[in-house]
């Protein structure tokens, strides 16, 4: 692992963004949501701290994280395994005065007594609902450099369609910046603006002191969000940065969203943009390799180990342990861990959840726009 000794802390937030994709999110967070064939979406992140020498890392839960928990265990993929700092995962109710949080300055004002007692001079914090290869290291040294109060990473891209929708929870505020060289001279709310924007990827960085103050005062006040009310009101009396990001994102804003980024990982591109750069972590499942059998025909798939194919599959994604039998045919299909497809079966434009069975002699089809999704453990 790359160890920068990074001279920070990390904090996610696993909840975020749930009310976009709630079908994905009955019994987990959005983090611990299966992405690109052998991977959650909070291995992106978390491995992206991990190898930037970020070893004190925190996820503020808030529901449903009893499969994240799961997933992270103790961190020794993470090599967070640790006396000191090392993975923490701070559930709701963690103090009998806390409720469960609604925005990011509730979260922190339930971790303000930890946050008082670390060392680190920079905290790092990020959403979860993002898969990217990123370079804390670049965005600490240069919100050091700048001397900045806050620095907001941003990418320049067109708002996700999933975001823009009238659905939107309220809860799932996004952002949107306007920049005058390196600052940031305006925070957009939930902005319905077409066209390439600034637009916020939600990972900030602060130093530890300053958040502590914010957030004591916000909270004192009744504030709820990090951005609405702290940033946006004091861009005035705050020197608030941009950093912009060119790396590889996916961001999964709805259950289309979610097919499109698993499916554009066919493309050698987007895989490399996403992989390259440093190695992701995840949680180690001893399987035997995949195994094709005679008379399977596969093309432009992506799967993951302890899959056993003897039918047809193409421009899919298969996780860990799914069985294609023979005569079944997969077409564009994210089919997600030990999912099962019975002989003369034909899928397309498909997303099974984890341990799905579909019998033999169905027929299911979605479209490209609206792909069809199996609930786990249902078998149809």
């Amino acid at each position: 692992m790359v160890n920068s000794n990074a001279d920070a802390l990390g904090i996610i937030f696993p909840n975020s963004y749930d009310g976009l994709v709630p079908e994905l999110v009955s019994e987990r967070s959005m983090a611990s949501i299966p992405f690109a064939s052998r991977y959650r979406l909070v291995d992106f992140i978390l491995s992206s701290m991990v190898n930037c020498g970020i070893d004190n890392v925190s996820l503020i839960v808030r529901k449903n994280y009893h499969s994240l928990m799961d997933h992270l265990g103790s961190g020794r993929e993470w090599d967070l395994t640790r006396k000191n700092g090392g993975l923490n995962i701070v559930p709701p109710f963690a103090e009998k005065t806390v409720k469960v949080y609604n925005g990011r300055v509730e979260a922190l004002a339930s971790i303000l007594e930890f946050l008082r007692n670390q060392k680190e001079r920079y905290v790092v914090m990020s959403e979860a609902n993002i898969a990217a290869n990123f370079d804390f290291k670049a965005l600490i040294d240069a919100h050091a450099e700048s001397k900045a109060d806050v620095t907001i990473a941003y990418v320049e891209r067109e708002i996700p369609s999933g975001l823009i929708s009238s659905n939107i929870d309220h809860r799932d505020l996004y952002y949107t910046l306007d920049i005058e060289g390196d600052h940031v001279k305006e925070l957009h709310i939930n902005s319905k603006e077409t066209g390439v924007q600034n637009f916020s990827m939600n990972i900030y960085v602060m130093d530890r002191e300053l958040l502590i103050g914010q957030i004591s005062d916000a909270y004192a006040h009744g504030y709820v969000y990090f951005e609405r009310d702290i940033i946006a009101p004091r861009l005035d009396k705050l020197d608030v940065r941009a950093y912009k990001y060119d790396g590889y994102v996916a961001y999964i804003s709805s259950m289309k969203t979610y097919f499109d980024e698993n499916m554009k990982m066919l493309d050698d591109a987007n895989l490399d943009g996403l992989f390259a750069a440093n190695p992701i972590y995840t949680k180690i499942r001893d399987d035997n390799p995949t195994r094709y059998i005679e008379g399977a025909r596969v093309k432009n798939v992506m799967v993951a180990d302890g899959c056993v194919i003897e039918g047809e599959v193409e421009n899919s994604v298969l996780f860990r342990g799914v069985k294609v039998a023979k005569g079944a045919r997969v077409r564009n299909c994210v089919l997600m861990q030990d999912t099962v497809v019975e002989a003369d079966t034909s899928l397309e434009h498909m997303i099974t959840d984890k341990n799905v069975t579909i019998t033999s002699g169905k027929e299911i089809k979605g479209t490209d726009t609206f792909p069809v999704y199996v609930a786990k453990n249902q078998i149809v």
